[in-house]
């Protein structure tokens, strides 16, 4: 199981940082967004055509889901190996009577 746990989370941060590559530079905004810092409007040739926009949103689009489906797994995993949430970490913690400013 602990097995499973890391493979999802190597999958888990591999699409964060494919995702924010695809969206933050291969995708192009309404103003060209960061795609034209790599020579002006030239540098996306390869993606203008309907074929290549098709390409990459596609490719956002799968990558978004496996996301949303590792970060399901990571949930679903970590419940089962009994691992703590902070909330729960918080619980565990002792807590002491108020202390009054006479008394240390």
């Amino acid at each position: 199981m602990n097995i499973l746990y890391f493979a999802f989370q190597f999958v888990h941060y591999s699409v964060c940082i494919g995702l924010i590559i695809v969206v933050l530079l291969l995708q192009s905004g309404k103003s060209g967004g960061m795609a034209g810092i790599f020579g002006g409007g030239g540098s996306d040739q390869i993606f203008n055509a309907p074929s290549g926009m098709a390409f990459i949103k596609k490719l956002t689009v799968i990558m978004a889901c496996l996301f949303m489906f590792s970060s399901v797994m990571l949930t679903k995993l970590s419940t089962r190996m009994s691992m703590m949430s902070i909330a729960d970490q918080l619980s565990n913690i002792p807590v002491s009577g108020p202390v009054e400013p006479g008394n240390k």
